[in-house]
């Protein structure tokens, strides 16, 4: 499954272009940007597993530093403390990735 069979095409090339320039990614502005937050449970948890590319049931620090190109191809990679600000925005249990259930509920909530 691709990205664009959940999400528009435009926006998701709207979304990664905001955050073309370094230190400048926003994940709450992002995922509305993207059309996440409007989205289904169910399509939210599709984009996770397009995410978790080493398929381990969570997103780790080393596959979030490269979320943009997981919505692109022509995305930028996220900068160290970019992709540690993600990683503490998304794991609320401490334990360094996202779980599914924490996934959904940070990118239909925005916290």
């Amino acid at each position: 499954m691709a990205m664009t069979d959940l999400l528009s095409a435009e926006e998701i090339k709207a979304a990664v272009g905001a955050f073309s320039a370094a230190e400048s990614f926003c994940h709450k502005k992002f995922f509305e940007m993207v059309g996440l937050k409007k989205k289904s449970q169910e399509d939210v948890k599709k984009v996770f597993h397009i995410l978790d590319k080493d398929r381990s049931g969570f997103i780790e620090e080393d596959e979030l530093k490269f979320v943009l190109k997981g919505f692109t191809p022509n995305g930028r990679d996220l900068s160290d403390k970019e992709t540690k600000t993600l990683l503490a925005a998304g794991d609320k249990d401490g334990d360094g990735k996202i779980g599914i259930d924490a996934y959904v509920c940070w990118v239909q909530k925005g916290n």
